[in-house]
C-alpha cells in the first residue's frame, strides 16, 4: 500500500512580510503570555462584540461562519430564556490532513484559553469546556489552567474533556452529545447547539483557531485585524500543507495570497502540480486552475471548493482518481453509522470510485456516481456524506480526462500500482511540540 502519511517532522513558517498573529516560537507559559499582553481585562463585552462584527472574523473550523453572528445568537437565546450559556473550545481535529488545532493547543494553550474566556464573557457563560482528542493537547491545557490565577477567568469554570479521535467527533452536535453523556456522534438538527446544547442550555461551539483570533481582535481592534486579508476574508489563517513528497509545513498566511506564491514558497514547481485536495477531505479536488486562484473563501468557492480547515494537499505524482478513491474509503470507514443515506451512500460511492481506480468501472458506474453526488447531498446528520459527494462531484468535474483514462484502464500513473492510503496526507504527529 502506498502511503502519504506525512513525515513526523513538522515545520512552522510565517509568511514573508506578515507579522505572525498565531504562530510563535516555543511553548508559551502564563508569565510570558501575560507579559506580552495576554489576559487583558475586558471592560465592555458589548463593545468587543461590536468589534468582532466589524472585523468580519470567520470561523476557522471549516464552515467559515461569522463569529459575531454565532456569539450574538448564543447570547440572545440565553437572554430570551433567562438561562445561562455554555462555551466550548473545539480542538477535536478530526481532519487527518490538518494539524493547526493540535499545534495551537500544545504550543499556545494560553492563547486558546484567553479566547475561550472572552467568548464566555460575551455570551454570559459561566461554564466552559476545551474539547480535545489529542493527549498532548489535553495535558498542555491542563498545565496552562493550573498556571492561571482565577482573576482573568472571572468565575468561569473550565473543564478539559478528552474524546476518542474520529472524523465525526468534532462536529458541533457530536461535541454537545459527548458532553451530555452520550457518544461523540452527530445528532439531527434542529435544535442546534446555540438553541439547546450542553445541559439544554444555549451553547457556543467554536474552533480553537477562531478563539485565538478573537484575542487579536480584543487586543488590537477590528481595523488592525482587517489590515491583512481581503474584504470578504479578512485576517490570516493557518494552513497545513502536505503532499508533493515533502515534509508538512504549518503556515500562517494572509487571506488573498496567490496560490502560486504558496507553491513557490513551499518549493514545488507549478508545472509538476496535477491538482490539489483542498480544505482537507471535505471540500473536494481541484485541477490546475487553482494556479490562478488566491487563498481566500470567495476565490476558492468560485472554483467549486472551499478553504475549509485550511488543509492543502498537493498532488504531484499521485493520480487524482486514486486519491479520490482513498478519501472515499476513509469516509466509508469513518461515517457514524447512524444515517442510512450516509452509511449506504458512502459505501456505494467508495465501491464506484474504487472500481474506477482499479480500471474495472463501467459507464453505468460513472452514471450512478454522478447521480449520487447530487441526490445524496444534504441528507446526513453531519457533513460526512456531503464531503463524500464533494469528492465524487469534483473528481468527475475537474478531471474528466483522467477519469476517462481509468475507464479504459490506460492511466499511466496507476499502471505500476494505484495509489492507496488509509488516511491520505495524514499529519501523524507534531514533532517537537
Amino acid at each position: 500500500m502506498k502511503t502519504t502519511a506525512a513525515p513526523v517532522e513538522l515545520t512552522t513558517a510565517v509568511w514573508p512580510g506578515c507579522e505572525p498573529r498565531l504562530l510563535g516560537a516555543g511553548q508559551e507559559d502564563c508569565a510570558g503570555y501575560r507579559a506580552a499582553g495576554g489576559y487583558r481585562p475586558l471592560a465592555d463585552a458589548d463593545a468587543l462584540l461590536e468589534q468582532v462584527d466589524l472585523s468580519g472574523l470567520l470561523g476557522r473550523g471549516g464552515a467559515a461562519f461569522p463569529l459575531g453572528t454565532k456569539l450574538r445568537s448564543v447570547r440572545d437565546h440565553g437572554h430570551r430564556r433567562g438561562t445561562g450559556t455554555v462555551v466550548i473550545a473545539n480542538g477535536e481535529e478530526g481532519e487527518p490532513a490538518s494539524v493547526k488545532d493540535r499545534w495551537l493547543l500544545r504550543n499556545r494553550p494560553h492563547l486558546v484559553l484567553d479566547g475561550l474566556r472572552l467568548a464566555a464573557r460575551v455570551v454570559n457563560a459561566d461554564r466552559g469546556y476545551v474539547y480535545v482528542s489529542d493527549p498532548q493537547a489535553a495535558a498542555a491545557i491542563e498545565t496552562a489552567l493550573a498556571e492561571v490565577p482565577s482573576e482573568p477567568f472571572d468565575g468561569l469554570q473550565i473543564t478539559v474533556v478528552s474524546v476518542d479521535p474520529g472524523y465525526v467527533a468534532g462536529e458541533e452536535t457530536a461535541a454537545v452529545r459527548k458532553l451530555n453523556g452520550g457518544p461523540a456522534k452527530p445528532t439531527d438538527k434542529p435544535p442546534r447547539p446555540f438553541e439547546e446544547g450542553v445541559g439544554g442550555l444555549p451553547t457556543l461551539v467554536s474552533n480553537v483557531e477562531t478563539l485565538a483570533n478573537l484575542v487579536y481582535v480584543h487586543c488590537h481592534g477590528a481595523a488592525a485585524f482587517r489590515s491583512v486579508g481581503t474584504p470578504m476574508s479578512p485576517g490570516t489563517f493557518l494552513a497545513t500543507v502536505t503532499g508533493a513528497g515533502l515534509p508538512p509545513v504549518l503556515y500562517e498566511i494572509p487571506h488573498g495570497t496567490a496560490f502560486s506564491d504558496l507553491l513557490t514558497h513551499h518549493g514545488v514547481a507549478a508545472e509538476s502540480l496535477r491538482g490539489v485536495l483542498m480544505g482537507g477531505y471535505f471540500a473536494g479536488l481541484l485541477n490546475t486552475d487553482v494556479l490562478e486562484a488566491s487563498l481566500d473563501h470567495e476565490s476558492i468557492r468560485r472554483l467549486g471548493a472551499g478553504l475549509g480547515c485550511g488543509a492543502i494537499s498537493l498532488l504531484t505524482e499521485d493520480c487524482p482518481v486514486a486519491v479520490a478513491a482513498a478519501v472515499m474509503d476513509y469516509f466509508d470507514r469513518e461515517n457514524a453509522g447512524q444515517c442510512g443515506s450516509c452509511f449506504n451512500g458512502t459505501a456505494a460511492m467508495a465501491a464506484a470510485t474504487g472500481a474506477l481506480r482499479d480500471g474495472v468501472a463501467t459507464d453505468e458506474d460513472l452514471t450512478r456516481l454522478e447521480r449520487w453526488s447530487v441526490v445524496l447531498r444534504g441528507r446526513g446528520a453531519c457533513g460526512t456524506l456531503d464531503g463524500a459527494t464533494n469528492i465524487a462531484a469534483s473528481l468527475l468535474r475537474q478531471f474528466p480526462q483522467v477519469v476517462a483514462a481509468h475507464l479504459d484502464n490506460s492511466c499511466d500513473t496507476c499502471r505500476d500500482g494505484a495509489f492507496r492510503a488509509d488516511r491520505p496526507y495524514e499529519v501523524e504527529e507534531v514533532a517537537g511540540s
